[in-house]
Parts: structure tokens; C-alpha cells; sequence
């Protein structure tokens, strides 16, 4: 298992070189207001290879602690790095953010952890269409120390065709962006949302996006959400709808022998409110995945 973290004697020399922005924000409302804007379905657009790649390749420098080096690649692709201290907890994140409006605004935003290394990434790739998967994904990179979160920027049902369903195709900044996470070997969880009906009578559906196959984290997940006395159907023992087999970015973790979960979560414990079961069961699994030793 290989983990890249870096000093903090590492971040504050490349913080030297960055031009990157810095505000204090009001972190959870920053990311769902940018996630709720995917509702107007604006026209979808994918990126060019060109594009994706530098967008990977400045992901790559940010998460390897070099945020000046990452910042030349995302200028070349019309993006750019803010550095932001949520007023909330006083933690500090780096947002990779479309400079201006216009196509490159609806590919998605990354915040990642800027106090040390990141461990776990938390991904939300229709927001929107699984109304409160943007809010929820917002409070655990809040609440849980070493994150990163993967933000899809357009609605499924915007492009042409599947074009905008990043979770099912390869041309996006959002699979890019998780590619980086996997070559790292950062585990990911990846939020959806599914209507209740008589053939779902579940709180969730676990997978880890390969059929009948379950890893340990998906195991643990399952077991945290029934402590809370939460139905779970575990794909790699049940029969279950919606085992996400066909998601490209679980597709990606097979191949690298990574750690990825599927989560597919009913309306009632997606509640944007209020602290919910399986919002607690999923901040169990990331703080084991942050508190991981480095190897």
C-alpha cells in the first residue's frame, strides 16, 4: 500500500510559490451553492483529452503537497486554485475552480484537505438529480479531517445523450480527477440516491462497483450502517437493485486493486437537515480511512 502525505514543512515551502487566492468561507454553503447551480441544466460540454489531462496532471502535483507546481497545469485548462479557511472549523482546503463562467464551470470542483495529506475522497457525481448527495458530501469533508471531495458541476440529464452521467463515462474532468485519487491508492465513496419503492425496501445499497464482490471497506461500511439499525442490502451477498457494476470510476479501482464503495442511499437518510445514521456510519468509515498509518 502506498500513501502519499506531506510534510507540512513541504506544503508551506510550495505555498510559498502560489498565487492561489485565500477567503474565509462558509465552506458547506461555498460547495452546495455551486452544486445546486447543476438544477438549470445548463449545456454540458466535455472537455478535450488536452484539458482532462492537465487538469489530472495539476490534481496530481496538488495532492503530492506541490501547489505551485499544480496551478500551471490548471491555468492552461481555464482553472484555477483558492485557497479557503472554512469559518466553521477553521480548516484549511484547496478549491480547483473554473476561473470564469462557461463550459469548463459545469465539469466540477475538487477541495481538498490543505493541512495534510489527503487519506479518503468523498465523490458526488450527480448532484442535484440525488438531491442531498451535494449537501451531504459537503458535512463529511467538514467533519472529517484529511478528505478530499470530487464534485460533479452539471446535472446527469445536461449533455447529449449520457454525455453529462460522469459516473458512466471516461471524458470527464470527474473521472480524471478520481483516477489521480486511485494512483495513490486513496480509498473513495462514492454518493448516489435512489427513489423507495416496494422492490427497495432499503435504507442503502452497498457495492464496490464490481458484482458480486465486496471489499473490506464495503463490509465495514455495512456493518457501521447496521449499528444503526439501517436496512442494508450488501451486493455481495444479496440480490440487490442498483449495484452500480457498471460505474467507470469502480471500474478504474478494479483495476488498480483500489479501495471503492458504492453507496446508494434512500431519500429518508439523505435528510439535508439534520444529522442522520448513515451520515455518522459514513464518518466512521472515513475517519478509519484518515487515521490509516503511513507506509
Amino acid at each position: 500500500m502506498i500513501l502519499i502525505a506531506c510534510s507540512r514543512e513541504k506544503r508551506e515551502e510550495s505555498e510559498k510559490g502560489s498565487s492561489a487566492s485565500r477567503e474565509l468561507v462558509d465552506l458547506d454553503s461555498r460547495i452546495v451553492g455551486y452544486a445546486r447551480k447543476a438544477a438549470e441544466r445548463k449545456p454540458y460540454t466535455p472537455p478535450a483529452t488536452e484539458e482532462r489531462e492537465q487538469i489530472a496532471q495539476g490534481v496530481g502535483r496538488l495532492l503530492d503537497g506541490d501547489a505551485a507546481g499544480a496551478e500551471e497545469f490548471f491555468d492552461a485548462a481555464g482553472f484555477r486554485l483558492n485557497r479557503l479557511t472554512d469559518a466553521a472549523t477553521g480548516r484549511r482546503y484547496d478549491e480547483v475552480a473554473a476561473r470564469k463562467p462557461g463550459p469548463p464551470e459545469r465539469w466540477g470542483r475538487l477541495y481538498v484537505s490543505a493541512d495534510a495529506g489527503v487519506r479518503w475522497s468523498v465523490q458526488v457525481p450527480h448532484p442535484v438529480s440525488d438531491s442531498g448527495t451535494e449537501r451531504l458530501g459537503a458535512r463529511l469533508l467538514e467533519e472529517t479531517p484529511r478528505g478530499a471531495l470530487v464534485l460533479a458541476g452539471a446535472h446527469r440529464t445536461a449533455g447529449r445523450g449520457d454525455a453529462a452521467d460522469v459516473a458512466h463515462r471516461t471524458d470527464s474532468v470527474f473521472h480524471a480527477i478520481v483516477m489521480e485519487m486511485h494512483k495513490r491508492d486513496i480509498p473513495g465513496v462514492q454518493l448516489h440516491g435512489f427513489a423507495e419503492g416496494q422492490d427497495r425496501p432499503y435504507d442503502a445499497i452497498l457495492s464496490s462497483g464490481v458484482a458480486r464482490s465486496g471489499t473490506d471497506s464495503a463490509r465495514k461500511l455495512a456493518d457501521l450502517m447496521k449499528d444503526q439499525d439501517l436496512r442494508v442490502c450488501r451486493s455481495w451477498s444479496d440480490r440487490c437493485p442498483l449495484e452500480g457494476t457498471t460505474n467507470v470510476q469502480g471500474e478504474d479501482a478494479k483495476k488498480r486493486s483500489g479501495t471503492f464503495v458504492h453507496a446508494e442511499l434512500s431519500p429518508s437518510v439523505r435528510n439535508e437537515e439534520k444529522e442522520t445514521p448513515a451520515r455518522t456510519a459514513l464518518r466512521e468509515l472515513l475517519t478509519g480511512w484518515s487515521a490509516r498509518a503511513e507506509r
